[in-house]
């Protein structure tokens, strides 16, 4: 019969002969180890200058806050202030695509320079084309992230749909290629 013990140090099993006299006390487990990772020094701010400390950003729905000042000349966006809280890591905003859709307008071949996308349908529906994958239609609850240069397209949108976008970094190019 094995009882146990606890201590500062490690859980402990005292070991009874069946006269009940104690015979041995044995560790069955381990004091915690540091991990022998190898540390590199720190770089130096001349190397990474150190990124400004972020700042909570806060962003309630109000109709008048979505403009037609984006990327695109067929959606309204509503900033959500990502990007000047982050000091440019990140950028989010809500889009709204304007219906009906018209594909000369909106099937253009491009790409966006940026380390990182991530679009979320809020309402409605979108088809895409991505390269590698073909068309998809995303419907309102899908979300897909954009590998960085990755060739794209929307092919069609139903009049109310809203996407979520985000963006690493905030400030990126976009290229319109010739399809």
């Amino acid at each position: 019969m094995a009882k146990k013990v606890k201590s500062r140090s490690a859980v402990q099993v005292v070991v009874k002969k069946r006269s009940g006299a104690k015979v041995a006390v044995r560790p069955v487990a381990r004091k915690a180890v540091k991990s022998k990772a190898s540390i590199t020094p720190a770089k130096s701010a001349a190397q990474k200058p150190a990124r400004p400390k972020q700042r909570i950003a806060i962003s309630h729905h109000r109709e008048e806050d979505f403009k037609a000042d984006g990327l695109r000349a067929y959606a309204k966006y509503r900033d959500l202030g990502i990007a000047e809280a982050s000091h440019g890591l990140a950028q989010a905003h809500v889009i709204r695509l304007q219906g009906p859709c018209d594909p000369h307008e909106v099937s253009k071949l491009h790409f966006h320079d940026v380390e990182f996308q991530l679009v979320y349908v809020l309402k409605g529906w979108v088809k895409t084309y991505m390269d590698g994958q073909g068309e998809t239609l995303m419907k309102e609850g899908s979300a897909w992230t954009q590998p960085p240069k990755i060739k794209h397209m929307i092919l069609d949108y139903s009049d109310d749909v809203e996407l979520l976008e985000v963006i690493l970094p905030a400030e990126f190019r976009t290229v319109e290629l010739k399809a």
